[in-house]
């Protein structure tokens, strides 16, 4: 770069930034899928569970977890040279949820992680974007050992709205990560073009 520009004589690209949130049950894998596309060392809020609040962190179905985010989880990756995205994880257990309202501010959408092993753990998540009409897509962390279910009974499972994208992915795999992200991003665009029209029309 020389004086603010390229050595091509470009102009330098002022990046649009798009804050992403990572929503879920407990133990879904939120942290994990934060860390495997930011291109910054996350920053991590993470405690170590102890024996107090074991009547309320139910750990079942994720035994070998021995730590909880309590505020957030934040990532950032850069999409194109125009577009970088910024992502928030949320705390997954109920007691912590009082920070969501404070994350959800300005968020463009959100990726609701969902472990089929227990699917009734994200539906605190999926109420919580639908009912303040934020663009959401549903990941399904493909954990080693969980059974294999066809997207469309995770779907009515769920009971989501046919306009809600739902994908398989895994959340230690950067390529896989990216295209849930991906879909956030253009399914909110969609969303927004449809309010446009509506009201144009």
């Amino acid at each position: 770069m020389i004086f603010g520009r390229s050595q091509r004589g470009k102009p330098p690209v002022e990046p649009v930034t798009l804050k992403i949130l990572v929503a879920g049950g407990f133990g879904v894998g939120k942290t994990t899928l934060v860390g495997a596309v930011s291109e910054i060392r996350p920053l991590r809020t993470e405690e170590l569970l102890t024996e107090a609040g074991r009547p309320v962190d139910d750990v079942s179905g994720v035994e070998g977890k021995h730590t909880t985010t309590v505020a957030m989880d934040f990532g950032r990756i850069t999409l194109r040279e125009d577009l970088v995205l910024y992502l928030f994880g949320t705390p997954g257990q109920e007691r912590f949820w009082f920070m969501w309202d404070e994350l959800s501010e300005g968020a463009l959408g959100a990726v609701v992680l969902a472990d089929t092993r227990r699917l009734e753990d994200c539906f605190a998540a999926v109420d919580y974007f639908e009912r303040r009409s934020i663009p959401f897509v549903v990941g399904v962390n493909r954990f080693e050992g969980s059974a294999r279910y066809p997207a469309e009974t995770v779907r009515q499972a769920l009971d989501l709205d046919a306009d809600v994208p739902l994908v398989m992915c895994d959340a230690r795999d950067r390529e896989s990560v990216k295209e849930v992200l991906v879909g956030v991003v253009q399914h909110a665009m969609a969303q927004a073009a449809d309010r446009r029209r509506v009201v144009t029309t």
